[in-house]
């Protein structure tokens, strides 16, 4: 499948798919990969809010990855029709999106299912909002090894 839009999904859109997107993007980048175009949306999430503070430091310290400018959309206005692949921080995401959107169901993954195939057992990244910066750490490093898994899929 030749991908060139990817939506990332979470809750608020303010941690895990806003940390997902800003990393893709970066390691695309690092990787030469031109002509693939990354969003993120949230399924309760409030357009125009900035990513948490935490989300921020880490991705910035971390990653080098700037996440500053990022603003929270709702998946209800996005053009998410028109992606390739939507990658969803939890199964229930996944089962959320495709309840909404049945005819594009065969596009809807969890992250790290898209990245380990089908039988992984642990399918949720657990959302760090409202919690340390050590937990979004750990959640930042989940969504970075699973985009590694991905970004060879992709390239194949």
């Amino acid at each position: 499948m030749s991908v060139k839009n990817i939506m990332f999904i979470c809750t608020g859109n303010t941690c895990r798919s806003a940390m997902a997107e800003g990393l893709l993007k970066k390691m695309l980048s690092d990787a030469g990969i031109q002509g693939i175009n990354v969003h993120s949306a949230g399924l309760h999430a409030s357009t125009g809010e900035y990513s948490t503070d935490e989300a921020i430091k880490v991705m910035k310290e971390d990653y080098d990855v700037n996440i500053l400018q990022h603003q929270s959309k709702n998946v209800k206005n996005t053009n998410i029709q028109d992606m390739d692949l939507i990658l969803c921080a939890t199964n229930a995401h996944k089962t959320t999106l495709e309840y909404m959107y049945p005819e594009i169901d065969h596009k809807i993954f969890t992250i790290k299912e898209y990245a380990y195939g089908p039988d992984v057992q642990d399918r949720d990244i657990e959302d760090p909002w409202g919690y340390p910066i050590p937990v979004y750490r750990e959640c930042a490093k989940e969504i970075y090894n699973a985009l590694e898994k991905i970004i060879e899929k992709i390239k194949e």
